[in-house]
This record gives structure tokens, sequence and C-alpha cells, in this order.
């Protein structure tokens, strides 16, 4: 279970956050979910409820929100998303999940057909932003 895995790293990463600023308590952690990365949120919340016992924070903490994959055209600059390719399968996006640069043998530019374009966001999990307080 990866997700178990990214939820362990997510928490790790608020800690040090947390002790560069002693003191400070946790207000809120933001993270955003690339579509591409394909987790199961609610696996993804179960491992976050794990790594945080004996933490002064809880999953309540956290707000996830999810990337969704947009691609740009290098030849038009059209920008479109994911979840608009028409025919896209669920082993096409499996492979796209597994090996991002495989859309490019999936997909072309709505626009002109182009094969030359690129992913602009919608990969990893990633903290957007953590809050921190005052004094614990």
């Amino acid at each position: 279970m990866h997700e178990w895995a990214l939820a362990e790293a997510v928490v790790a990463s608020v800690d040090r956050i947390l002790q560069e600023h002693s003191g400070k308590r946790v207000l809120a952690v933001h993270v955003r979910v690339g579509e591409l990365q394909r987790i199961e949120l609610e696996v993804f919340r179960q491992g976050l409820a794990i790594h945080l016992e004996e933490r002064p924070y809880g999953e309540e903490v956290f707000h996830l929100e999810t990337d969704p994959a947009s691609f740009r055209c290098n030849h038009c600059a059209r920008e479109w998303l994911l979840e608009g390719v028409p025919g896209l399968g669920e082993d096409e996006l499996e492979a796209i999940h597994f090996l991002p640069e495989a859309a490019h043998v999936y997909m072309r530019c709505p626009g002109c057909g182009s094969p030359d374009f690129a992913l602009q966001s919608g990969r990893g999990v990633r903290i957007a932003s953590v809050d921190l307080g005052g004094q614990e």
C-alpha cells in the first residue's frame, strides 16, 4: 500500500516543519494529491491516522484536495484536463499512472492534434501549506 508510505512521508514533513518552529502548533495542513497518483484517499487517511498516533496534532487538521492532471500543447499552447480526454479506459489510465510520459501514446492535443505536450499538474502528493498557530 503506497498510500501508507505517502502518509508517513507527509507526517514526517509536518513534524520537521513543527520542529523548525518550536513552540508552535499545527492548525491546518493542506495536501494536494495528484490525479495521476491514483491513490485511494480513504486508505491514505487511514495511513495518516496510524502515523499521527502520539502526535500533538490529529487527522482533523489535514485537508486533502485533488490536483487535476492538466496538459499544455507545446505547439499551439492549448491546455486541457485528463478527465476530458475521450477513449481513455482503465488500462490506459493505469499505464499513465505508472509512467506519465505514456500519455503521449494515448493522447494528442485536442486543438491541433500534436503529440508534443507537457504535463502541467496532477503528479505526486505534496504539502501545499502548513498553518501554524501560537503556543501548544
